[in-house]
This record gives structure tokens, C-alpha cells and sequence, in this order.
């Protein structure tokens, strides 16, 4: 585990994670935790040492070089930041860096080993996916949680997955084993359009996390960035004949599936998740 020199005082900490690389289509969930950092002014606490988890062939690390002048090299590293929201019941504990290449059961367990050291009872891990879900609609947002009865107050849809993992099912099991409560959200991209940025599916991550903190979070300009790029990839489908068609499929097929969620319940439950976040605001 990464020695901390001083383990500062927080209350009722949760910790908020997201890796780059697999787990991290369209750069949708790493994006939360660079918008917490920056509107939180966050303040890193420590790092892991890269050596032990990263293969630097595969996950090289960066020279900067100005006008023929060698400015340094940055590492691949996993981050560990404080951050402490006005007016939150809870400070907030971000973990930022790239999914490792090696030794993920020792790399969950130096995360765990931070969390508990810094008395972290509850987890929030983030990851985006590429699926069959078309532009125009809400992004969808499942999620994992340990214990299973978390998800059902959260008002979660869950997930149903049975196949290969990334480090964010990895450390969610390793946590979740250690008796924290964990939560894992997904986003589901639009495979179609896979390049990042996608500001839409990070601003419903970062809905969903306000839900589980129990916080607003300030947007600042995502919610114009999102309505910009639904506007830009509307403008690249209308250029093609085929992919128009694609989507108007995927919108049909999407429509059709949640017709049933259309029930007083489902609007009554999204109208209480408004109301919290007004009162919140």
C-alpha cells in the first residue's frame, strides 16, 4: 500500500472512481471525475506507484520537449485526490488514472487499503460501453451494486453481464468482498459514434452520481456541450441515407422496449429524482 504521510480528517468520505482504456468508451466516465476534480477543486492526496501495475510498452509514458529543451516524463499513474463539495454531507474521494496492465488483485487491494485508511464506506465506480442505443434518447445508465437491495433504493436498472471484465468489475468485487457498499454505474454509447468526447453520456453519469451522493453537482457548461453534440451527430446522420435509416431503427426498437416503463410508477419515480435535485439546488 502507498504510505500516506498524514491521513487528513474527512466526513463520512465516499470514494468516486473511473479508469481510462477498456472500461471507458468515448472517455464518458473518466470525464466525470475530471469535471468533479475541477469544479470541486480537488486536491491530490497521493498516487500509486506506476511501476508495480503498468507495462510501459503498452501504456508508454509522455516527454514534453519545447523548442529542442527536455521539460520531464509523465508516467501512467492511478491518482487519489480529496475533495470537499460546499455543503455536502460527505467529503469525496476521487480516484483518476489509466486501467493497469498487470496485478489487478494487488492494485484493488492498494485502492482498498487507501479506503479504509481514510475510513471510505461506500464506492462509486464508473464505466461507459459501446451498445445499440441511439443518439437521439437518454442515455441509459444500469448499474451494479453490492448489496443488491442498494441498487433497488437507488432506483437503479440493473445490469445483467456474464463475460470478460475490466478493472472496474475487479475492483468492485475486491471491495464488495471486503463488505464496503459499492455501486458501479454504466453508460451505454452509441457504437456508431465511439470517438471521444461524449458530454451527453457523461452528464447522465454524473445524474446518477448526484442520486447516489446525494449532492448537486455543478454542470457548468456539459448540458450545452451535450445538446451541441446530439445537434452535430443529428447533422452527421442526416449526410447519409444509411445511417439515418440505422437510426430510426434504433430509436423504434428503443421506443418499443421501454413502452411498458411508461407507467405512473416509472414518471412518478423521475419526478421524485426532479424534486431531490431542486431542493437540492
Amino acid at each position: 500500500m502507498p504510505e500516506l504521510d498524514s491521513v487528513p480528517e474527512l466526513v463520512e468520505p465516499v470514494m468516486v472512481a473511473a479508469f481510462e482504456g477498456w472500461n471507458d468508451a468515448g472517455e464518458a466516465a473518466s470525464a466525470v471525475v475530471e469535471h468533479l476534480s475541477s469544479v470541486w477543486d480537488a486536491d491530490e492526496l497521493l498516487s500509486l506507484e506506476p511501476d508495480d501495475y503498468y507495462d510501459f510498452q503498452v501504456s508508454r509514458p509522455r516527454v514534453t520537449i519545447v523548442d529542442g529543451e527536455h521539460r520531464g516524463v509523465t508516467w501512467p499513474s492511478t491518482r487519489v485526490s480529496i475533495a470537499r463539495p460546499a455543503g455536502a454531507r460527505s467529503d469525496v474521494v476521487l480516484v483518476s488514472g489509466s486501467e493497469p496492465n498487470m496485478r489487478w488483485r494487488g492494485f484493488a487491494g492498494d485502492l482498498l487499503a487507501v479506503a479504509r485508511e481514510l475510513g471510505v464506506r461506500r464506492v462509486v465506480l464508473m464505466g461507459a460501453l459501446l451498445a445499440d442505443s441511439p443518439h437521439t434518447r437518454p442515455v441509459p445508465v444500469t448499474g451494479v451494486t453490492s448489496p443488491g437491495e442498494l441498487g433497488r433504493a437507488l432506483h437503479l436498472e440493473p445490469t445483467s453481464y456474464d463475460g470478460p471484465s475490466g478493472i472496474v468489475g475487479a475492483v468492485h468485487d475486491v471491495f464488495s468482498s471486503a463488505g464496503l457498499e459499492v455501486v458501479s454505474l454504466w453508460a451505454a454509447i452509441p457504437h456508431y459514434v465511439a470517438q471521444p468526447p461524449c458530454p451527453k453520456a457523461t452528464l447522465a453519469l454524473l445524474r446518477r452520481v448526484e442520486d447516489v451522493l446525494d449532492l448537486t453537482v455543478p454542470m457548468g457548461d456539459l448540458p450545452e456541450e451535450a445538446r451541441a453534440w446530439e445537434h452535430g451527430v443529428d447533422e452527421l446522420a442526416s449526410e447519409d441515407d444509411d445511417i439515418a435509416g440505422y437510426v430510426r431503427s434504433l430509436e423504434e426498437a428503443k421506443d418499443a422496449a421501454e413502452l411498458p416503463e411508461a407507467t405512473g410508477e416509472a414518471i412518478a419515480r423521475e419526478f421524485e429524482r426532479y424534486l431531490k435535485r431542486r431542493r437540492r439546488g
